[in-house]
């Protein structure tokens, strides 16, 4: 099967050529069904590639060359699949989150006039993540990485007519270049000191090189890192990710859970090998990390569209994964990406089903008591807040604990730190859910009328969801509860952790009882808070959060507004009266001349003959003088 790995990504591709290419023509049902059918067979093809990985006669990784690419002198890269571990796994969580995306998809978006291009660029979205995963070397990962940023464009300025959906759009479009500008110097870098871009040839030179290349590595992985916090929207380029909000829903679904935001997270998971040497790079990432988790949980407190407050949890999340990345308990980030996919496509889903009884509304101040029309939205829900608030016996405990406890084995402050963080996340999830299916309602009577439960077509990925959600952590249970950590050893060939991240037993079900005990007062916290709400205009520090700490604005006063006054001042004294007053002015000239050498042209013979006496004299004066 993993021979066939190409097909993996060729469907998808198939589907967007389909759509696209009869875009208005083609029925919605069928786009639909397209669509949703090569995901399908791409997950079917990665579930047979996945078990083969995982049989003890696997001999990997694999290297499926598709054809030569580039190749020039001693420089050969070519358009190659690798299959291991790692990446199998990726295309189980991308394929299999995103056929259900797929499927939901084919209801809410059944109106829009646009499906059958959505479905096109929907499957162009799989396809480049695809092409990410798979890739051998960086350069086809930076095909890929390029491809999902140019898909997001497309998709979260999906409804083009909105001014504000565009200009978010193009806002992730443009921050996300800033972060692979860097990616793309780390590519170089590597290119220019080890003559290869293939991760094989790479990380063999690595385990050989000398240690007096270890400021090389540092920058190699900073730039690296510097790509990642683009596309995995990390200080200081977070600030689209909450903007592309304004896509349909299950695009948020597809970005957040399955595709775009955890690019940066599988780059150096990855590169596991060159950030085991690059230690400081490696303490920039756990800082980078903890810092965005604990901004991003406390603007989402404060927030009151449902979805942008998801869209804070997801940058929290990945806060959370890039700590332990920084930690370098790299198995378990990919562990949490694996959690954080069900659980947070399963919440991005149900604000979707929300946000269609609703009639389009998104704020929760509008909601209210939503679970006695919406119960198999509301319990679904409620399972996605459990697991993100990391309650045991869900997946998000034993991902988030995971997290913890090797931050505590590395410094018991990140540790701390990352309580506070998940104390934070326990509260704004049950804001959420309680504003939003419990109490009394307080929208308006159209839209109370016309509450009721989605379709089944909807109501299923949220089931299935829900049911990964509950089951979906159980492999990788800590060694406090089994023997062996299933999830570390499948990952082990591919990926190997930096450190020491064990703690005696006791040690860890302290950890554990902390982290726990917190997220539950912050669940009740909310209850008594939230279960008879009361709004009133923000002041202070809840002004602050409401403002998202004002960095938006922060960056248009001293980033964009700087870039936009040197812009007019070069265009109206380089580009206007330099270099266009350049070429007018030679035109002009060119122009003034003629004007003036065509009145030479009378039409009278005596006046050209009177010129041709004037210069004969003229030349035979100069002649004269030039010989003498």
């Amino acid at each position: 099967m993993i021979n066939y790995v190409y097909l993996v990504p060729l469907f998808p591709l198939i589907g967007f050529l389909i759509n696209g290419i009869f875009w208005n023509k083609m029925p919605k049902t069928l786009a639909g069904l397209i669509g949703s059918g090569t995901i399908l067979a791409s997950f079917a093809v990665s579930l047979g590639i996945f078990f083969e990985v995982k049989s003890a006669t696997f001999q990997g990784p694999v290297i499926v060359t598709l054809f030569d690419f580039i190749q020039s002198g001693k420089l050969n890269i070519p358009f190659a699949f690798q299959v291991d571990a790692l990446s199998a796994l990726f295309l189980l969580i991308i394929t299999g989150v995103g056929f259900l995306i797929h499927v939901y998809s084919t209801s809410y978006m059944h109106h829009d006039e646009g499906m059958v291009k959505y479905f096109a660029y929907l499957n162009l979205f799989v396809f480049s993540m695809l092409l990410l995963i798979l890739g051998a070397n960086y350069l086809i990962m930076f095909i890929g990485w390029e491809g999902v940023g140019l898909c997001s464009y497309l998709l979260i300025g999906f409804w083009f007519k909105n001014r504000d959906y565009t200009n978010a759009a193009k806002k992730a479009f443009v921050m996300n270049r800033i972060g692979d500008l860097g990616f793309l110097v780390g590519m170089l870098l590597v290119l220019y000191y080890f003559g290869t871009l293939s991760y094989k040839d790479f990380f063999g030179q690595l385990s050989a090189a000398p240690a007096n290349m270890s400021s090389v590595y540092g920058w190699i992985a900073l730039c690296f890192f510097i790509g990642a916090t683009g596309k995995s929207a990390q200080i200081p380029l977070y600030t689209w990710l909450p903007d592309a909000m304004a896509g349909p829903t299950p695009v948020s679904a597809l970005i957040h859970a399955a595709t775009m935001v955890t690019a940066g997270i599988y780059m150096i998971a990855r590169s596991n090998v060159l950030y085991s040497l690059a230690p400081g790079t490696l303490h920039i990432v756990a800082i980078i990390g903890l810092a965005t988790a604990i901004l991003a949980a406390t603007i989402a407190i404060r927030q009151y569209d449902i979805k942008k407050v998801l869209a804070y949890s997801t940058v929290s999340q990945l806060g959370f994964m890039f700590l332990a990345l920084g930690v370098g308990a790299y198995t378990t980030a990919v562990f949490h990406v694996m959690t954080h996919a069900f659980f947070k496509a399963l919440l991005f889903l149900g604000s979707g089903s929300v946000i269609h009884a609703m009639g389009g509304e998104q704020d929760i101040r509008k909601m209210g008591g939503l679970g006695r029309h919406m119960r198999i939205t509301q319990l679904t829900f409620l399972v996605g807040c459990l697991a993100i608030s990391g309650i045991p016996g869900l997946s998000g405990f034993f991902s988030k604990d995971a997290i913890l406890t090797a931050a505590y084995a590395h410094d018991p402050i990140l540790y701390f730190l990352g309580v506070v963080a998940a104390m934070m996340t326990a509260f704004y999830m049950f804001r959420l859910y309680y504003l939003t299916f419990t109490g009394g309602f307080r929208g308006t009577e159209d839209q109370h009328h016309h509450l009721h439960e989605s379709p089944a077509a909807m109501t299923m990925p949220l089931v299935v969801l829900a049911l990964l959600s509950i089951v979906g952590g159980y492999v990788g249970m800590p060694e406090v509860f089994s023997e062996h950590n299933l999830f570390d050893e499948y990952l082990k060939p591919v990926v190997t952790n930096f450190g020491e991240h064990h703690l005696a037993a006791g040690t860890e079900w302290m950890l554990m009882g902390i982290s726990v005990a917190v997220s539950v007062v912050m669940i009740m916290v909310a209850f008594t808070m939230f279960r008879k709400p009361s709004f009133s205009p923000s002041t202070g520090l809840a002004k602050l959060l409401e403002n998202k700490w004002y960095v938006d604005e922060l960056y248009d006063s001293a980033i964009v507004r700087p870039i936009q006054s040197l812009s007019a001042l070069l265009d109206r004294f380089v580009e206007r009266m330099g270099i266009d007053g350049i070429v007018n002015g030679v035109g002009k000239t060119v122009k003034w001349g003629g004007d003036r050498l065509r009145l030479l042209q009378s039409g009278q013979v005596g006046f050209y003959i009177f010129i041709m006496v004037i210069g004969m004299v003229a030349l035979f004066t100069i002649s004269f003088f030039w010989v003498h």
